[in-house]
């Protein structure tokens, strides 16, 4: 009798369990798992899983995602933020692709009649969920702003705290977009695979996403870029992590790009005779007679474009060329090509520079010009710069150093006349210069954001079009860029943004230190995440011989110490002595060699501004290397720890020690194993080189 009355009871909780069971979804491998809960109709997160190191982040509140959405960004009232809260959720899928789990929510928000897509994705082998957003709207809306991500959480942590959007500032451009948010309790790092995204915490929320604001039509589709949350298994290496991600989802790996660039060499007199002079040198000076592996491309850099001439017209094709090279470059592209090599442009997509004077003939011709540049967002100009960049790409041109994007070093354009981008007339902006100083004010950051978005994904469809002609392309963007890792999902390697052409210094040790200290800024000082090994630096610079052989190989081998990958030759090859090319070749062979590591680079060390011993250092399981450098007045005794902190990995095997430069191995040991402590004595201003191998190398065979 009493089993009887219990079967009621029994079947209700039989169903509660099963109508509980549907209302929770996990999507989960080795790595990561993340729980998703319906509660009231309502979808929410109810943890982060980070089972690298058993740690969990349960959110204090979840918004889930936040759409902003208006009538116009031209309309000032009227703004609406809708989250999680506002939509039920009507159907939820899982489902296995390949080796990758989906998990699909759609949502309703009868009043605003919007419907939502939330895609959740998880590769078996990655250590980072992948979540999106698409939009359908049955009525014409606004979409200002979209966060796929609103999580709060105590451990909530923003590294890079900068905001400079400046129109002019010398070299104070920072403008804070395409930065990953930490979450210190549990180690995840979280943003938007957009470079333009401007992800940020605020009280504690973790909010990921970007200004967009343009129109979503009737029945339209809107899909958003893809958020990513993932895992570090110790806090203290989250940026290791991070990097590791980053380097899963570039464009193309890492590629060691050795090439050769004209500007330190001709200026803007470079032409098809002294240029393949110059090219030619190089290759007998350092392929031919020193068996260095032969260039991966020369660079024709400002100067083969037909811009100055009073009757220059680029009405009918940008970026002509002049009659100091042969039609299509074509007779530099055999040479280039018979040296095993490619051949290289410099190109200001904003016409800055040496393109400066076709602005204003472009702007006459109905092209949308700005005060110094053009419109990365003008609907004509941009088409007719993809129809010849994706030309030239055709013909053969295998690298390109986009200079000059949204501005330079020191000024900074910006569309203020909603051509091909919001438009926010209200701010009063209709007789203000693209230009003007008042636009460093941050209250029209909204306004300079939404054309920095909506430029980017226009210089984005280029670069993915590039790809498709020739995957093998290598892309630069420097002048007017910004310091994204997110970039690097479409091009190569990113300009320091905030430092000179040219290393400023009397000396070597000056040269150094004010490159270095801007290397410090960025990744010590600002917290900027980028790959170092990303980086485009501008050096190595010889343009004049008579430097003692020790104080250019220092030079250059500490310059080579930084880990880019990307190595570009500023040297004048008619005036280099024997000695010079001997040095240069080593530099090279010595980073050929131990560019298996540059994918771990990272700097130590004090700020060399403040003449503080400093270096670089990068391992992978085989070797590693350690450079530094007491650019003081004084004697240095420096230590340092070979742990994990430094970049290695907790390995039995022991290390031996060598050096690509004399006299460098003076007061230490042969050998070295993880967790030692490397003690060095630096005299002033001395730079030493120390080569780790789990067998012995010989450094002379190698170099010479």
């Amino acid at each position: 009798m009493k089993t009887k009355n219990l079967l009621p009871f029994l079947f209700l909780a039989l169903l509660l369990l099963s109508f509980s069971k549907k209302n929770e979804h996990v999507i989960e491998n080795d790595y990561i798992g993340r729980n998703l809960s319906v509660k009231d109709g309502h979808l929410i997160t109810t943890k982060i899983v980070n089972k690298l190191n058993g740690s969990t982040l349960i959110p204090t509140l979840v918004d889930e995602f936040k759409l902003r959405i208006s009538k116009g960004t031209d309309i000032p009232e009227g703004d609406i933020t809708l989250t999680t809260s506002d939509f039920k959720v009507i159907s939820s899928k899982s489902f296995k692709t390949a080796q990758t789990q989906h998990l699909v929510f759609k949502l309703k928000n009868k009043k605003h009649k919007l419907e939502l897509k939330l895609h959740y994705s998880l590769s078996d082998k990655a250590h980072y969920i992948r979540k999106q957003l698409s939009i359908i709207s049955n009525q014409a809306l606004t979409l200002e702003r979209i966060d796929v991500e609103s999580v709060t959480s105590n451990g909530a942590y923003q590294p890079y705290q900068q905001e400079a959007i400046t129109s002019q500032a010398h070299a104070n451009w920072k403008p804070g977009l395409g930065q990953p948010l930490y979450d210190k309790t549990s180690a995840t790092f979280w943003g938007i695979e957009f470079p333009a995204a401007t992800n940020k915490v605020t009280n504690n929320t973790l909010n990921c996403g970007y200004l967009w604001g343009n129109k979503i039509l009737p029945k339209q589709t809107f899909t958003s870029y893809n958020a990513v949350c993932g895992v570090a298994d110790d806090y203290s290496f989250i940026d290791d992590a991070f990097y590791n991600y980053i380097e899963d989802i570039r464009i193309r790996p890492l590629r060691l790009q050795v090439q050769y660039n004209s500007w330190f060499d001709y200026l803007t007199k470079v032409n098809k005779e002294n240029f393949k002079s110059s090219v030619e040198k190089i290759h007998t000076e350092l392929v031919d007679k020193r068996g260095v592996t032969p260039l991966n491309a020369y660079v024709i850099d400002d100067g083969w474009q037909d811009s100055r001439r009073p009757e220059s017209d680029w009405g009918d094709e940008l970026w002509k060329i002049n009659d100091k090279f042969t039609p299509d470059f074509k007779e530099t592209l055999n040479r280039v090509d018979s040296l095993q090599s490619t051949l290289g442009l410099w190109l200001s997509p904003g016409c800055f520079f040496g393109a400066r004077n076709m602005v204003k003939k472009l702007g006459n011709q109905g092209y949308e010009s700005l005060q110094l540049s053009m419109s990365m967002t003008g609907e004509k100009y941009m088409q007719k710069l993809e129809d010849r960049v994706l030309e030239l790409t055709r013909k053969g041109i295998s690298y390109y150093k986009f200079d000059g994007l949204f501005g330079h070093l020191n000024i900074r354009d910006f569309e203020l006349n909603g051509r091909g981008t919001p438009a926010m007339p209200q701010l009063g902006l209709e007789n203000v210069k693209a230009n003007d100083s008042l636009l460093n004010d941050a209250k029209y950051n909204e306004l300079k954001t939404y054309y920095l978005v909506n430029g980017t994904e226009r210089l984005i469809t280029i670069f993915n079009k590039m790809a498709e002609i020739n995957p093998e392309v290598f892309i630069a963007i420097t002048n007017g860029a910004y310091l994204s890792p997110w970039w690097l999902q479409y091009i190569d390697v990113v300009w320091m943004i905030n430092a000179g052409d040219a290393s400023k210094g009397s000396s070597r040790t000056e040269e150094l230190t004010y490159r270095d200290g801007v290397y410090y800024e960025i990744f010590k000082t600002e917290h900027t995440k980028f790959p170092m090994q990303a980086i485009f630096n501008h050096e190595p610079k010889k343009t004049k011989t008579g430097e003692s052989i020790d104080s250019f190989k220092d030079y250059l081998f500490m310059n080579m110490s930084r880990g880019t990958g990307f190595i570009e030759l500023y040297i004048k090859p008619d005036v280099l002595s024997e000695t010079d090319w001997d040095v240069l070749s080593e530099g090279l062979k010595w980073s050929e060699n131990v560019f298996p590591t540059f994918n771990h680079v990272k700097m130590h060390g004090g700020d060399p501004r403040k003449n503080k011993t400093y270096g670089f250092t990068a391992w992978n399981k085989e070797q590693g290397y350690i450079s530094f450098h007491n650019p003081s007045e004084e004697t240095s005794i420096y230590a340092i720890k070979l742990d994990r902190k430094l970049g290695l990995s907790n390995q039995k095997d022991s290390f031996w020690l060598s050096s690509p430069l004399e006299d460098n191995l003076e007061g230490l040991k042969s050998q070295y194993s993880f967790g030692d402590t490397l003690e060095i004595i630096l005299k002033p201003k001395e730079i030493r080189i120390l080569n780790f191998n789990t067998t012995p190398v010989d450094w002379n065979k190698i170099l010479n």
